[in-house]
């Protein structure tokens, strides 16, 4: 047995982790890095100077035409990666002069979800042909430039939420009011088929390795998963042991692979208010090639959802009912959805909840890697409406 320190890991119980838990290559590269880093120093504030001075070496490799970074803002919202606003006076290829709003979004010491920034830039730019998505600029794969890997793009107009209502972190929660949700609704749902059927075979996706049909997409996403469990958590929690067991025993097989968003719900789109469009879909981190069943239980999770006014009907996301939104996707994507599979996909993304919310969101925090180590300690709170879902759902199906 090898003896662990969680915050000091040895080599060989990095190595154990990974043979362990085999998953794509580039998230193995994420999660080793991260394993190897964390006894190093946590976070220390970035000043926007910094990110203005990383900002400048990276653009000066890929610009050959004078420019001036003006406006550095930060920008708020989220709770996993640090961003800048800015604007780029530059010569734009094909435009010419001119300037372009920007965002810098780059990872802290250590997340709430450790992820791949090359990932995120190849799904934003290969889906922003079907999707509105910001445009993306350039990528520090590596930290070469920033102190920490980031990627530039474009600001995005729009709100998420109404600039009238309030909403939880993240958008938990969040309520749109009655004239917004069909608008809306009708969208969000309409994208969302748009994504499970397009044809991602043709972008370049390079950094993710292509699950073969039947179960090897959902095998891969657990070893992620229970592999992210066994690197941050801090005690036992024996429903997920059970959970992550049931998961093993039951996974549902594919006949079709879709890039799924990982992250589709509320909070996670903006739209702009005058037109009630959604503007811009973000936060592509989480992102995968998998079931498209995935992406349609997440965004009917009862713990992300609220009821509307007349106090009885749940609504999903706080979008439309349940019901509604499996009509609504079965009409525009073509295909049909198999409710086992849902029942499936809503222990797999509760169970994944626990995982982030009590796992990951308290070792970053308690090592003091993330500069929103406040608000990680308070998330750990909502793991357990997550887990008592998860009861109910395991209860249910065995």
């Amino acid at each position: 047995m090898i003896a662990v320190d969680k915050n000091r890991p040895s080599p060989e119980w990095i190595e154990s982790l990974r043979r362990r838990y085999p998953c794509e290559k580039e998230m193995d590269r994420v999660f080793t890095r991260k394993l190897l880093r964390r006894a190093g120093p946590g976070y220390s504030p970035v000043s926007l100077q910094t990110l203005c001075d990383s900002l400048q070496n990276l653009l000066k490799t890929q610009l050959d035409a004078p420019f001036e970074i003006r406006e550095p803002r930060w920008l708020t919202g989220g709770a996993s990666k640090i961003q800048m606003a800015f604007k780029l006076d530059w010569s734009q290829p094909g435009v010419g002069r001119s300037l372009t709003p920007m965002v810098v979004r780059m990872e802290p010491a250590e997340s709430i979800v450790e992820t791949s920034r090359l990932r995120e830039y190849q799904i934003i730019k290969g889906v922003s042909e079907i999707l509105p998505v910001p445009p993306v600029f350039w990528l520090d794969e590596h930290g070469k430039f920033f102190p920490y890997p980031a990627i530039v793009y474009g600001f995005a107009e729009g709100v998420t939420k109404p600039t009238s209502g309030v909403a939880n972190v993240s958008g938990i929660g969040l309520n749109f009011g009655p004239a917004l949700r069909k608008p809306l609704g009708k969208q969000y749902v309409e994208h969302l088929a748009k994504l499970h059927t397009w044809d991602w075979s043709k972008a370049d996706l390079s950094a993710f390795d292509v699950p073969a049909l039947g179960t090897q997409a959902i095998e891969w996403h657990l070893n992620w998963w229970e592999r992210v469990w066994e690197e941050d958590s801090n005690f036992d929690i024996p429903l997920l042991r059970l959970a992550a067991l049931w998961l093993r025993d039951n996974m549902p097989s594919i006949d079709r692979i879709s890039l799924i968003h990982g992250d589709y719900r509320a909070g996670n789109f903006l739209f702009t208010e005058h037109d009630q469009r959604i503007s811009a879909w973000l936060d592509w981190e989480l992102g995968y090639l998998g079931d498209f069943h995935s992406d349609v239980a997440y965004t009917t999770l009862p713990y992300l959802s609220h009821y509307a006014e007349d106090g009885k009907t749940l609504l999903a996301s706080g979008l439309m009912p349940v019901e509604e939104i499996y009509e609504a996707y079965e009409k525009a994507s073509g295909l049909t959805i198999n409710q086992k599979t849902i029942d499936y996909y809503h222990i797999f993304q509760a169970y994944r909840s626990g995982v982030i919310i009590i796992a990951t969101s308290y070792r970053p925090a308690r090592n003091g890697k993330t500069h929103q180590d406040l608000l990680l300690a308070w998330i750990m709170g909502l793991g357990y409406s997550s887990n008592g879902y998860l009861r109910d759902k395991l209860e249910e199906v065995a």
